[in-house]
Formats: structure tokens, sequence, C-alpha cells
């Protein structure tokens, strides 16, 4: 009997759905066919690649009210929010729409007598192992621009929603992409070591853990594939002084709790100015207490189970830490009656009185509590949102823009917002520092990172 993987259902615990492991012989043919179809591939011009692109996003949007539940039952997000078509529509287009002139050669024409430019190749075949805490949208941020820049892309899906890739799959297939160009496979970690180890893949997409990303670095080390790794962050939040306080509470309590907080760019942590703080708090805590914690599909239920038992332990043992040291908790989650203990159901929390010597200030949660720190000025907050492992966004809630780009500019992030948060713009390059990984997704750097420049140096006269 073949290996199988099973998605254990965060509602109740069953068995969604249950897939086999590709055999050895698949995924050889897998890869072969990724390369073999590559080619021809890359000769179809942008437009026409992208016209296949187009067609597969509104195949995959038709199947809206199919993929909501689904969601639901794969990892937990409630119905009421409708799925991730909306971010995957505006990101393919923006990146279909940029590709013509993202991928146009550079001309240099100031030496007379000589052609010359640079051309953007494609890298070859691309590998995208994908998380489950937004399945559809992590994963079209490499795929739609890797197969309109040319590359072919295998996909291995998260475990927990491999039903994604299903969906994506047949998105492809319905609009007539060529056999080989994209492909889904189910393997285990086993297989998916060899296949980075194998010198077969061009280029590496990961979104997950620094381990995982640590892991994927030494699998594929010696055979030069490029790597793009996006591996979590603790995304702090500066109230400042002359913040709105009603936009930014408002604001804040969504990018915190928002997919019960497994959001990559999620709030983890907010400093607010000493004037602020009392009023801040009060009206945070009290739009908090408002959440809904049930089965993600009913109506009612705004803030669902997290994918996985496992990760709201992580959580309840994170908090537990920091009551230990002295933290003191605004929210009372025996209201809550659906968290309980051993299970993926986890009331939101709001913790005051912290301090980073508490894990839940310096390390990433990825669930919904937030701790929150009075300071005393600019110069008080920066020192602070700084000190974490990761860098991915950074949130600054002020009337006066220049401040706010003074403080990012000192922040070490990927990306700096001023009065909003948990919100990734096509337009903008994605990406972050220290142990939030390396390398570039979306705007025209995500081309970069997904073609290799070819130099042409043409002498006219002899």
């Amino acid at each position: 009997m073949s290996e199988t993987v099973k998605i254990i259902s965060p509602v109740d615990g069953s068995v969604y759905a249950e897939r086999p492991i590709a055999s050895e012989a698949e995924l050889d043919r897998a890869v072969a066919s990724a390369r073999s179809a590559q080619g021809d591939w890359a000769m179809k011009s942008v437009a026409e690649r992208s016209r296949y692109v187009i067609a597969a996003l509104e195949a995959l949007m038709a199947m809206n009210d199919e993929i909501v539940p689904e969601l639901a039952w794969q990892m937990g997000r409630p119905v009421r929010y409708g799925g991730e078509m909306g971010g995957v529509e505006e990101r393919t287009r923006y990146m279909v729409q940029i590709a013509e002139a993202a991928l146009a050669p550079n001309r240099y024409t100031d030496k007379p007598g000589f052609t010359r430019y640079v051309k953007r190749e494609p890298v070859g075949v691309v590998l995208v192992i994908a998380p489950w805490n937004y399945p559809f949208m992590t994963a079209i941020n490499t795929i739609m621009p890797a197969l309109i820049a040319g590359n072919s892309v295998i996909l291995k899906h998260a475990a927990q929603t491999l039903l994604v890739g299903e969906r994506l799959a047949k998105a492809f297939e319905a609009a007539g992409i060529p056999k080989g160009v994209f492909q889904n496979v189910v393997l285990s970690h086993s297989q998916t070591e060899k296949l980075l180890g194998s010198g077969k893949i061009d280029h590496i997409n990961f979104t997950g853990s620094v381990a995982g990303g640590r892991a994927i670095e030494r699998a594929a080390a010696g055979t030069f594939a490029s790597l793009g790794l996006e591996l979590g962050g603790k995304d702090p939040a500066y109230v400042r002084e002359d913040a709105d306080l009603d936009y930014a509470i408002a604001g804040l309590v969504d990018g915190a709790f928002y997919n019960s907080g497994q959001c990559c760019c999620g709030i983890e942590r907010i400093y607010v100015h000493e004037s602020r703080f009392d009023d801040f708090v009060e009206g945070f805590a009290g739009m908090t207490r408002q959440y809904v914690l049930g089965n993600p599909l009913e109506e009612a239920t705004t803030l669902g189970p997290m994918a996985q038992p496992r990760f709201a332990d992580w959580v309840r043992e994170q908090t537990a830490e920091a009551l230990r040291k002295g933290a003191k908790p605004l929210i009372d989650t025996s209201k809550f009656e659906m968290d309980k203990p051993g299970t993926a159901y986890l009331a939101p929390q709001v913790l005051v009185d912290v301090d980073h010597q508490m894990s839940v200030m310096r390390e990433e949660s990825f669930g919904p509590v937030v701790g929150i720190m009075k300071v005393r000025s600019d110069e008080d907050a920066i020192p602070l949102m700084n000190d974490s492992p990761y860098g991915l966004t950074a949130s600054v809630w002020t009337k006066d823009e220049e401040a706010a780009i003074a403080i990012g500019d000192r922040v070490e992030t990927g990306t700096v917002f001023m009065n909003r948060c948990d919100y990734v713009d096509p337009a903008l390059v994605w990406t972050g520092v220290k142990d939030t990984g390396k390398g570039a997704g979306l705007s025209t750097f995500g081309y970069d990172a997904l073609t290799r420049p070819k130099s042409y140096h043409l002498r006219l006269e002899t």
C-alpha cells in the first residue's frame, strides 16, 4: 500500500482528505516533463504566456464558492471572510500588467557600431513549496510570475492544504496550459529533500519556518539553485502621540487577529506612546472582546481554530510564560466557550506589563496573542522594534509622514507601513531581513528573482 498524506481538519479533528504520495517514478516523470516543457514554453511571447495565466486565474475564481468552505475545513479560516481570491486576482493581474516592461531587454546605445543589450531569460524549472496559512496567495506570488517569465513550475503544497494544489492544477488544466508547464505533486519530506539536492531544480521558493528554511538551504547546498525564503516575522507596530487612535485600534486589532493571527506579516507586538497608552489599551481590549470564536463554517464566527492543536499549544505556552514573568492578561478567555486546552480553538489574548525578556515579545507566535508596551518616544520605540530575530514588516501610526519615513529608515525590516498593516502590495517588493529570510517576490524585483541576465555584445563593423 502506498504512503499517504492526511489532512486533519482543525474544525473537528477528522480526516478531511487523504492523498497518496507520489512514487519515485512519478516524481522522476514530473521533473523530466517540467524540463522538457520549459523550452517550448519560454519560446512563447510574454503576452501569450500571460493569457494562459489570466485564463487560469479566471478558472480559479470561478471555483471560489467551493474553495471557501474547503479552506475552512483544511485550515480553519471562517467562511465569512470569503477566501483569498481578491488578493490572488490583484497580484496576478498586476504581475501581468508589468510583465512586458519588467522582462524587456535593457538596451545600451551609447557606442556607435555596436548593438548591446541584456535580456532576461527564465531560470528554468521552479519548485514552489507553499505554506498553509494563505495557501493560494503565497503560492501564486511565485507561480504566476514564474510562468509569465517563461519558467515551468512544480508545486509541492503543505500537507495541511493539499487540496489547494489540486485546485491550482485544475485551473491551469482548464486554461489549456501545455503539459508539464505546471504540475502539482504530493511528496514526503524525504522525497522533497532528495529533489532539492538533485540538481534538477533551478530556483526554489519556500515559505515557512526558520528551521524549514535552514533545512532547504542544507538540502540544496552545492546545486547552485537560487533560493527565495520567507521564514516568518515578529512584526511590530508603533502608535505615536499624534496617531488617530480609533483608526489605529481598528486597524491593529484586525492586523493582530485576522486569520487567528496566522499571518506572516500579522501584528505580534505593539508599542504605544505613554500619553495614549491607557486609551489605546482600553479600546484595543474592548474590540478584541467582540470576537466570536467558533466553527469556521458558521457565518457568526469571526475567529476560527488555528490550523493544528500543536500551534495553539505553542501560543498557550508563550502566554503562560509571559504571565509567569508578570504580564497581565486583559481578556477573560473563559468567555470563549470553544477555547479548550489540547484543541485548535484558542481565544484572542491581549497582554500588558510585558517586556522583552518574554518570548511573546521577541519570538514568533503566529497565533491570536499580542503584547502591548508603553514607550516614551521614537527613540524608545525604535530599539524595541528592532529587538527580534525577524524583519518582515513594521507599522507606524502617525499623522506625520516625515516622521514615519525617518523611523522606517532605522527599523530593520523589509516593508514599512504608515497607518496600515498586514497587506501585500504587488507593486512593492516583498522581502525581509535577518531570520525572515532572503530573496524577493512580486513587483519588478520578483521578476529579477525568477530570471537570469544574458548579455549580447554585437559588433556591427569589422
